[in-house]
């Protein structure tokens, strides 16, 4: 049985250590969780303002590496070229006042002598919004958090500058780049062309008032030092006892990067990470499928270009070796005692309702994985859950990241210290980052130890079948999906099959089938997640905006709203019928995956019936 020694490190861990129950060796490591030592990592990366490709970020980064190897992980510092946009001093003068406020991250500088235009107010920035205001050449005031959207419409739309008005008194920090990652020669065009600045809420409804009484000009002034930096990551691996160098993996990630000290984002994920890695490590003779915990840059400055530039460099080890993705965001914040909300894949939904269940005392209400986060992996296929996970509750005071990420329906997202200077180590709770950590051990422990990966394609199955009829009822016979819906149907019965086919080797009775049933899950994934979460092209990356279940399909509902006899109408039907194919081909291909290990397990079950008459004599 493995032990943990002196220094946290790892023993035990030979080939000699014997796999235990895997439900008992959780309770295990629950009771050894350890809130002082969660507390000391807490403190520890609070102590640096980590702005990407800064010496303070690396510097946090060499303590989180020297944890993590005396854990026992082999550690890799990768340095890579990012662009990343760090904001600086900015102010706004409007009729001989100068008004506090913030720039943003990949917002345009605005240059010495400034931008100054005629003030035009846009409501919350809505596509509608921005078409029913004339924006060319003007200066956009908008209601809400600088925001991706926000910046495409208003650039698109000809517009010289914004002026976001926080729904506080508080400003916070936004990354604005509709571009997910490091731009390319091509998506560097959709980079923000206005000059961009949020203000306090009260300082925004005087702007608005004195709009109403007449012309308002103002004059923008923005520092922001946009351009390509060395930026790290930290990669630790720990291989399970005798596995391969090839053996499939369990993705653990957080970013590293942080707005100023960003003690709880993401300085309490990062201490999760580390309580996580530290206690699984000393069980490694229990695993089934090894870890790689990843620490990322760029998130808060780059839009997430360090997990991007790691998808794209490491596509084809992550094709072949990642089974699923667990992401870890903001643990541990003062007041965040709602854990519902949280997000995950339909094939990890049954995962995260029974970690949160357990560990939390909550039931998971469901909600789908979000274009957010570090969630770059999609486009291989690979299955994700989690991220922010815990939220304050409705109601609560001057919550900030709901009103970007749109909160759920028992939460309002974080603090108001989110993204901004007052994210400091007295902005946690220990009981809470606690809580959190123990949702996140027992997500990784389970997709770690169980003999198959805990991936259930049923719930995918019946939202793609629940989408293809809704879809269909919408279109009134305008496009026919009946191919789709059958694909559905198909997926759902092959989903059903393979849980049948795998109950012994999910149940530890039949070792030998387990890895078969691993390597089903995965090309199965690498066939349906795509699909679900991108446009469908597997290399690139979809930009970093809002995008509905089976985005391939997003446009289905305009064809009702267009003449079929319209040019316009046909062709986006012929766009939609290509995107309608490839989904139901991957729908198809996901089936075909599945039902093959079923089949695989048929000849040995109807063997048993000829045996025993062969040994009557026959």
């Amino acid at each position: 049985m493995t032990t943990t020694d002196e220094t946290g490190g790892t023993a035990g861990r030979g080939a000699g250590a014997r796999r235990g129950d895997w439900r008992r060796e959780l309770a295990e490591l629950r009771a050894a969780l350890d809130t002082d030592r969660l507390w000391r990592h807490v403190e520890a990366i609070g102590g640096y303002e980590k702005h990407a490709g800064t010496e303070g970020e690396l510097a946090s980064l060499r303590y989180v590496e020297g944890e993590m190897q005396a854990y026992g992980f082999q550690t890799e510092l990768l340095l890579h070229d990012a662009y990343i946009s760090l904001p600086g001093p900015a102010r706004l003068e409007v009729e001989g006042e100068t008004l506090r406020c913030i720039t943003h991250s990949f917002s345009r500088p605005s240059g010495p002598s400034g931008v100054e235009a005629e003030v035009v107010y846009v409501g919350s920035g809505r596509p509608e919004d921005f078409a029913r205001v004339d924006v060319s050449g003007r200066i956009a005031l908008l209601d809400g958090i600088a925001s991706p959207r926000a910046a495409k419409a208003a650039s698109e739309a000809g517009a010289l500058g914004q002026i976001h008005i926080s729904p506080h008194e508080y400003l916070h920090e936004m990354c604005i780049s509709p571009v997910w990652g490091s731009p390319d020669d091509r998506s560097r065009a959709a980079l923000p062309r206005t000059v961009v600045v949020t203000v306090s809420l009260a300082d925004g409804e005087r702007l608005k008032e004195r709009l109403g009484s007449g012309r308002l000009r103002a004059r923008l002034f923005a520092q922001v030092d946009t351009g390509w930096r060395k930026t790290p990551i930290l990669v630790a691996d720990m291989l399970r006892p005798d596995a391969p160098g090839d053996d499939p993996f369990i993705l653990f990630t957080g970013h590293h990067d942080s707005w100023y000290y960003g003690a709880m984002d993401n300085g309490g994920a990062n201490a999760t990470m580390l309580e996580v890695a530290r206690l699984v490590a000393t069980r490694a003779g229990s695993w089934r499928r090894s870890l790689r915990v990843v620490f990322w840059s760029g998130h808060s400055q780059g839009r997430y270009s360090s997990s991007t530039w790691y998808a794209d460099h490491r596509f084809f080890e992550l094709e072949g070796r990642a089974l699923a993705h667990v992401n870890v965001d903001s643990t541990g914040g003062r007041g965040n005692t709602v854990v519902c909300d949280t997000t995950a894949a339909a094939e990890l939904s049954p995962l995260a309702r029974e970690a949160l269940a357990e560990e939390a005392g909550q039931p998971f209400c469901g909600r789908r994985m979000e274009r957010a986060g570090d969630q770059s992996f999609w486009g291989i296929g690979v299955p994700s859950m989690f991220g922010n996970l815990s939220a304050q509750p409705l109601g609560a005071d001057a919550n900030a990241m709901g009103a970007v990420l749109g909160g759920g329906a028992h939460s309002a997202g974080t603090g108001w210290w989110w993204h901004n200077p007052a994210d400091t180590v007295d902005k946690l709770d220990p009981e809470i980052l606690r809580r959190d950590t123990a949702v996140f051990l027992h997500a990784v422990w389970r997709l770690l130890a169980e003999p198959v990966v805990p991936l259930d394609f049923r719930p995918y199955a019946d939202e793609a079948r629940a989408f293809a009829e809704e879809q269909a009822q919408a279109l009134e016979g305008r496009f026919d999906l009946s191919g789709l819906a059958r694909a559905a149907r198909e997926l759902r019965r092959a989903a059903e099959s393979f849980e049948t086919a795998a109950r012994d080797a999910r149940a530890g009775a039949d070792p030998e089938r387990a890895p078969a049933a691993d390597r089903a899950l995965l090309r199965a994934s690498r066939a349906l997640v795509p699909v679900a979460y991108t446009t469908g092209d597997r290399f690139g990356h979809d930009p970093a905006l809002a995008q509905p279940p089976f985005p391939a399909l997003a446009d289905l509902p305009r064809l009702v709203s267009l003449p079929p006899d319209c040019d316009e109408h046909k062709f986006l039907a012929t766009r939609l019928r290509r995107a309608a194919n490839r989904v139901e081909a991957a729908w198809r291909e996901g089936a075909s995956a599945l039902a093959a290990f079923a089949a695989e397990a048929v000849p040995a079950e109807a063997e048993r019936p000829g045996e025993a008459k062969g040994g009557s004599g026959s």
